[in-house]
């Protein structure tokens, strides 16, 4: 029987999309029929595994063109943009596997089903540009949701913070904006695709949530005080208005957590 970190691993090492996707679904069909192993019989989380296709090619945020979102050409480039990170974010979820040792069942189970619905995001991305006359790889993108998965790859305290809590969360505030556009130019192809993402990500950043405040409890830290401090320690972003508030209470930031995004601004 094949472990979850066995699958992680592979899904990992593949820079075929394809390859990555099929053995995503299969690991949590394999999890749902009870027919997946938690145990190892190597050590994990101990080397670098992640490979890229070899498209798109990747830049540093300042350099990517800026889009024009009143062309066919910069809707279907911020399209791609949503499926890179929906790439990412599967990857970031395998990584959260692979990657930290000894934790709860529980935490292994919910990252692949993070990582089964992040799959399921870029195919329903990827289909659609397919659609309308593009797809991955045909415009270039960014990688800075990776660039801090690899600096906490060391960390899970900063992992679940500075991932899930703070890049990923990040889309909660602004998918709702974005569905809105598609509302009004009754595309409801995309209105619908939209909103599934919005709500499996609340689930995705609960998940993080919910195990950074286990890493707190297990280290004695108060999560407030932990987080400014992984902040400033690996310079994440700041996050920065307007704020989804009723989704980000839905993901499980508390109310003294909300009042600080203002007050951080």
């Amino acid at each position: 029987m094949k472990s979850i970190f066995d699958y992680a691993k592979i899904c990992l090492q593949s820079a075929d999309i394809e390859q990555k996707l099929a053995t995503t679904h299969e690991a949590w069909q394999k999890l749902q029929a009870g027919g997946l192993s938690f145990k190892s019989n190597q050590p994990v989380g101990s080397i670098a595994l992640t490979q890229f296709p070899a498209r798109p090619q990747l830049l540093p945020p300042r350099s990517m063109a800026k889009r024009n979102l009143n062309t066919s050409e910069g809707v279907a480039a911020m399209f791609h943009a949503l499926a890179h990170i929906e790439f990412n974010a599967i990857n970031l979820a395998l990584d959260a596997i692979w990657r930290f040792p000894n934790l709860p069942e529980d935490y292994y189970k919910d990252w692949l089903k993070v990582a089964q619905e992040e799959s399921y995001h870029f195919e329903l991305l990827s289909n659609y540009l397919i659609g309308i006359g593009y797809g991955y790889g045909s415009f270039d993108a960014h990688n800075s949701l990776w660039e801090m998965v690899e600096k906490t790859k060391n960390d899970p305290l900063a992992r679940m913070a500075l991932v899930p809590r703070t890049m990923e969360s990040r889309g909660l505030d602004a998918l709702p904006l974005i569905r809105k556009r598609f509302i009004q130019i009754n595309d409801k192809e995309m209105t619908s695709i939209l909103e599934v993402i919005l709500n499996d990500e609340v689930g995705h950043v609960e998940v993080g949530n919910r195990w950074f405040n286990y890493h707190c409890q297990q280290q004695g830290l108060d999560p407030i005080q932990a987080y400014a401090d992984l902040v400033q320690k690996y310079d994440a972003p700041k996050l920065r208005g307007p704020f989804n508030y009723a989704a980000r209470k839905a993901a499980g930031f508390t109310d003294a957590e909300l009042a600080a995004l203002d007050i951080h601004q």
